[in-house]
């Protein structure tokens, strides 16, 4: 891969600072948020889906150069008709040197939706993140097919 790839920087850059993290702790880690948004309530909730899906898909693992949806660390996405959203993630372990930074990563993004008025962003460990969760895509990228 070309050292001029954009994204390609971005992961390495990232990866860097991973490396040089302090460990947050990660016992249970909520982050809530709310903003103004005239477009809440009007937006189909199947397209803030969509929407938040794509969003979460630009998220990546700093350890593997995968995103966290295809990672299969979002558990659950719950999107109300009025634009609240409540996702509940993982990591792929417990002592991740990024957990506070992945999460509120997460939180930013999905709060900075339109059509979103309010997010609750929730790290759980239950249940524990296995390679099953992996998308097809993240297996195949991954050479585990």
């Amino acid at each position: 891969m070309s050292s001029a790839d954009p994204e390609y920087e971005r992961l390495k850059t990232r990866r860097l600072s991973v490396l040089n993290a302090q460990a947050e702790p990660t016992d249970a880690f909520t982050l809530e948020g709310e903003k103004e948004d005239p477009a809440a309530g009007t937006i189909d909730p199947e397209t803030l889906r969509e929407d938040a899906i794509s969003a979460l898909r630009t998220v990546y693992d700093p350890e593997i150069p995968l995103n966290i949806y295809e990672l299969g660390l979002i558990y659950d996405l719950d999107i109300s008709p009025e634009g609240a959203l409540h996702v509940k993630m993982t990591l792929t372990a417990p002592g991740c040197p990024v957990a506070g930074s992945l999460v509120r990563e997460v939180h930013e993004k999905l709060l900075g939706l339109e059509g979103v008025n309010r997010v609750k962003t929730e790290l759980v460990w239950e249940p524990a993140w296995t390679r099953d969760r992996l998308s097809e895509e993240a297996k195949l990228q991954l050479g585990l097919l």
